[in-house]
């Protein structure tokens, strides 16, 4: 499938979901405050549901200091219409416990949605750092690593935010950073000034592809990455000290649960091994490998409450460590957002793991 036709088959099943979505929370939010008139909310919702994915290929395809304000602004909406959603839900449960006035209800919903996207979008501006732990076989000497992931670099997330994110590692002193995908977001701009920061990083740093950097150009990304000192891992295995460091590609196809590829590799099984893949699946496959750690990341950890609850169920693996098959994995909940520019119930990580040899 071509990535035009990607585009055209995500943003179809995406603009349905959202255009109902839209629609619940006019025509309800609107009977709430008092208006009657049906075509007009229907009619206003539908423009604003048609915003998000409208600025998203406007700025993809079109970029201008204006379409960026746009898909800027639509991203924030978005966000405040999942809250609105979500409240309006808790709401049709409480009524039938608590009857309120129409109208006071009404304010009442949209004040909290209002404040909670405020919070949300300024706690999305922090990165925190988050220390773990891991013992590993077969290693000789500890190794302090920083997993980025998620950064999503494209119009909310630019050179700006990439620099922050380059001086808190640097802070750090890891001997190595890797980046576990979706280091691009696909929507925006991205030039070889976007990601000079990355030429900063004062050690090694490996990258895999996630699945946003299929949706970008990729001739583009492998073209302009290199002259920031970033190494791309296509499939491949390199050696970092005594660790085999193996990179393997997202799949090309969304919703994939394993991992065919890591069981191709001549990895050896008596040394210690990481293996970067952007999404927490196939951890069978990668255990069956030989595979000691696997870095992932993706899930956002829902991002934005409550798809902080539906990512478990997705995913099953959301955040943090987990021993499974007696491989570890890690799953970033990831260093900056997609969509909305907002974080509740989740946080900006960078994480620095301290690899331990196992006693």
């Amino acid at each position: 499938m071509t990535r035009t036709m990607q585009y055209i088959a995500f943003y179809s099943v995406f603009f349905t979901l959202l255009w109902a979505m839209h629609l619940y929370v006019g025509l309800r939010l609107g009977r709430l405050y008092g208006c009657q008139n049906t075509w007009a909310l229907i009619s206003a919702f539908t423009l604003a549901a048609l915003s998000f994915p409208a600025f998203s290929l406007l700025e993809k395809f079109n970029p201008t200091t204006f379409s960026m304000v746009l898909y800027g602004a639509a991203s924030v909406w978005l966000g405040m219409v999942f809250l609105l959603l979500s409240i309006l839900l808790v709401y049709e449960v409480l009524r039938l416990f608590m009857p309120l006035q129409s109208k006071t209800a009404a304010y009442g919903i949209t004040g909290i949605a209002a404040a909670l996207s405020i919070y949300g979008v300024v706690n999305a501006l922090f990165l925190t750092v988050k220390t773990v732990d891991i013992p590993m076989p077969g290693l000789q000497k500890p190794i302090k690593i920083v997993q980025l992931s998620d950064i999503h670099v494209g119009t909310i997330h630019n050179s700006g935010f990439l620099t922050r994110i380059v001086d808190k590692t640097n802070a750090l002193a890891p001997d190595l950073v890797l980046i576990t995908g979706d280091l691009f977001d696909g929507i925006g701009p991205v030039t070889r000034h976007t990601v000079q920061p990355l030429a900063k990083i004062k050690t090694k740093t490996y990258f895999v592809i996630g699945n946003h950097e299929r949706y970008d150009d990729m001739g583009k990304i492998q073209s302009i990455l290199p002259d920031t000192g970033v190494e791309i891992l296509r499939n491949r295995i390199v050696n970092f000290r005594d660790v085999q460091i193996v990179g393997v590609d997202a799949a090309s196809r969304d919703g994939e649960k394993g991992n065919p590829v890591v069981g191709t590799l001549p990895i050896d099984r008596t040394r210690p091994s990481i293996l970067m893949f952007h999404v927490p699946v196939g951890i069978e496959d990668a255990a069956k490998a030989g595979i000691k750690l696997q870095l992932s990341g993706h899930t956002h950890n829902g991002q934005l409450f409550p798809f902080t609850l539906f990512a478990k169920m997705l995913y099953g693996h959301v955040q943090g460590l987990y021993t499974i098959n007696g491989m570890r994995l890690y799953v970033s909940p990831g260093t900056g957002t997609w969509g909305p520019p907002m974080r509740i119930g989740s946080s900006n990580e960078i994480t620095l793991i301290n690899l331990l040899p196992e006693h």
